[in-house]
């Protein structure tokens, strides 16, 4: 048995390579006190720079908080562009329950785009936050929120400009804490070596418990040091510090076992979840950026969580029980919002907004109040079994009436039932025929490519499908000039779910059936100028199975990656394959491993998986027993409607499903003036 810690990983690394530093040319910003603003190095550097207002911050409803009125600062980094991380709900969230604590403040960072990367290396700029432009290494805590692996090379470039040390062993107390969160910190050794923490679950009470950890540790004097303050947010509810748990490997390079080196943490961390969101109304004042963004509109989340039990879907899984926000508590939330943003739009966010168990009320009555003012009502998509004319009428009384977006996953029926997602093919034709009778003209289908067991007929039947479904919408409507477009996107099996043991497709298998579905669709050009086909190739799929699915081992790609030039991997344009597997090649043979024994190869149930050791509150032979219904293509009911079947997330976390009907109303109705 072979015992490889993350320091002795490090130690390997650093004895083999140049200095790190002088390898990047991290920035070390010059002398400034301490959370003094960098913009007047900053700024005669926009003008040299792509898109210069995603760094002037500024925004409405954006705060700026005297920096020694507080005792704890916090950085709140979303690892990719302005324009995709100033909507995130989670870092606004965040960003706004911080700041409402009169001992802490919370700033914005974002991914630092090339062009101005280089410049600020140059000029000795570090990473900033873009409300008051501090220094990011002049903050407490640097948390990071990870909706997706790819971003992982862009914290190691945050890390550097800031004159962070990247591996958190080389940092002291003058360091500020790195904190992981968000869906991706469920299995977060890939990147064990770059963060000090990850949180597991809801943050909205866990970032306040580690801002009281945090202030009570420096009003003390900082006693112990850094180690000492790990050590006490190590005993914080579903806050994981990966340096107090050594991994060993067997010698088949699976993993041996993962063990704690200190009494005093949890042998397993457990998830936050966060009950009665009528409590948590975030945010109340949501921000509107100054630049381009992908959400030009007001979000509200209306309830988190979904039982439904798709197996592929690690959102489901790890975020139950559902919780759902009363229809007083959605209906305070828009109007303050609106008010606070002047949108015209309104998102009605969940896992599967049309589950919520009062969604045709909250719909009309929402649209009721909004009438005349041009304020619309989306939903980000629809199951096919929960759609009605009626409710999509409502969503969009008030404002444009937008194509609808359903999502079916698999193409044969099949293959629904192996991921648990059954409709049969007569009831989605029936739904979009509907649609299109009732004057839509567009509908997008979105389904994916590599599930477990697939075949290349079961792809195939996508394209009947969307055949079957432009001659019935061409029936219903009268019309020649309506639309489906197929959305695909390639199959990564996600930790916490059923298929974390299964075998993910190659990308030579993906894009061979993605090509052949192409043939299929336009075989008939009378049909198939109607259908639109959206897909990316399946090599970013690889890569993004190697993280989620990957170990400490993994951190040496990330870095290597990074050190070459990777950045910005999610994007297609600045994502290269090539330079993942040569990196992959070389950090993963002294291990006796390599890319597709993490990713193409399926496990066994007894293998001690990365993440055994963090829990997400499901019972891990209940996830073995729903891979095996899968294989046996056997359903599994939504336990929202049907008994408890044992998932074990209530018992574990002393939670239980909130759902209505509430019996209340938005009545009586105040109707916003034209």
């Amino acid at each position: 048995m072979v015992t490889v810690s993350v320091a002795t990983l490090t130690h390997r690394r650093r004895s083999s390579e140049r200095d790190p530093d002088a390898a990047t040319g991290g920035v070390y910003p010059g002398p400034v006190m301490s959370g003094e603003s960098l913009y007047p190095r900053l700024e005669p550097l926009l003008a040299q720079v792509q898109k210069p207002i995603q760094y002037v911050g500024g925004e409405l409803n954006a705060q700026v908080k005297a920096w020694d009125d507080v005792a704890v600062h916090w950085a709140l980094m979303y690892p990719d562009a302005y324009e995709v991380g100033l909507p995130n709900q989670g870092l606004m969230i965040l960003y706004e329950v911080l700041n409402e604590r009169p001992d802490a403040l919370a700033e914005r960072t974002y991914a630092v785009w090339p062009d101005l990367a280089a410049l600020m290396r140059e000029a000795g700029v570090g990473q900033f936050t873009v409300d008051a432009h501090r220094a990011v290494r002049d903050f407490d805590v640097l948390g990071v929120s990870f909706a997706t692996e790819l971003g992982y090379t862009n914290l190691l470039e945050a890390l550097d400009l800031a004159g962070v040390p990247l591996h958190a062993t080389d940092r002291d107390e003058s360091h500020p804490v790195v904190v992981a969160g968000g869906h991706a910190a469920f299995n977060p050794e890939p990147i064990a070596d770059f963060v000090d923490c990850a949180v597991l679950g809801d943050g909205e009470q866990a970032v306040g418990d580690i801002t009281d950890v945090v202030a009570a540790w420096k009003q003390q004097g900082r006693p112990g040091g850094r180690e000492e303050l790990l050590a006490r947010l190590a005993r914080v509810d579903g806050v994981y510090v990966p340096r107090f748990y050594a991994v060993s490997y067997g010698p088949d390079g699976a993993i041996a076992a993962v063990t704690r080196t200190r009494a005093d943490v949890p042998a397993r961390v457990g998830k936050r979840t966060v009950m009665d969101l009528d409590e948590w109304p975030y945010p109340k004042t949501p921000l509107v950026p100054l630049a381009e963004s992908v959400h030009e509109r007001m979000s509200v989340e209306i309830f988190r969580g979904c039982t439904r039990g798709c197996r592929f879907c690690q959102a489901g899984m790890i975020t139950r029980p559902v919780r759902e926000r009363t229809i007083t508590g959605i209906g305070s939330m828009v109007d303050q919002g609106l008010r606070a943003t002047g949108y015209e739009e309104v998102g009605l966010l969940s896992l599967s907004s049309a589950d919520h168990s009062e969604i045709g009320q909250v719909a009309k009555e929402l649209a009721d109040r909004y009438e005349g003012t041009n304020t619309g009502l989306s939903l980000p998509s629809t199951r096919v079994d929960a759609f009605n004319v009626t409710l999509a009428n409502e969503l969009s009384r008030n404002g444009r009436r937008s194509g609808l977006t359903f999502a079916p996953e698999g193409g044969s029926e099949r293959i629904r039932r192996v991921i648990n997602k059954t409709v049969s093919k007569e009831d989605l034709v029936a739904t979009v025929t509907t649609a299109y009778a009732n004057g839509w003209q567009q509908v997008k289908l979105y389904f994916m490519c590599g599930l477990p067991t697939e075949t290349d007929e079961d792809v195939l039947e996508i394209a009947e499908l969307a055949v079957e479904v432009i001659r019935a919408g061409r029936e219903a409507s009268g019309r020649k000039d309506i639309r489906c477009t197929v959305s695909i996107g390639g199959f990564v099996p996600k930790p916490h779910t059923p298929f974390q043991w299964a075998a993910q497709a190659s990308a030579e298998t993906i894009d061979h059936r993605l090509r052949v579905l192409r043939q299929a669709i336009n075989a008939d050009r009378r049909i198939g100028r109607s259908i639109g086909l959206r897909y990316h190739d399946g090599k970013p799929g690889v890569i993004e199975g190697l993280l989620s699915r990957g170990d400490r081992r993994v951190g040496r790609v990330i870095e290597r990656v990074w050190r070459e030039g990777g950045r910005f991997d999610g994007w297609s344009e600045h994502f290269s394959f090539e330079r993942w597997t040569a990196a992959a090649g070389a950090e993963l043979a002294p291990f006796g491993v390599d890319l597709d024994w993490f990713t193409t190869r399926e496990r066994t149930q007894d293998e001690v998986l990365p993440w055994d050791h963090l829990d997400s509150g499901l019972d891990k032979e209940w996830l073995w027993d729903d891979w095996q219904d899968a294989l046996s293509e056997e359903e599994v009911a939504d336990c929202r409607w049907t008994p408890c079947y044992d998932c074990g997330v209530c018992p574990t976390n002393g939670t239980e499903i909130q759902i209505g009907p509430t019996g209340r109303s938005l009545l009586p109705l105040t109707v916003v003036g034209r």
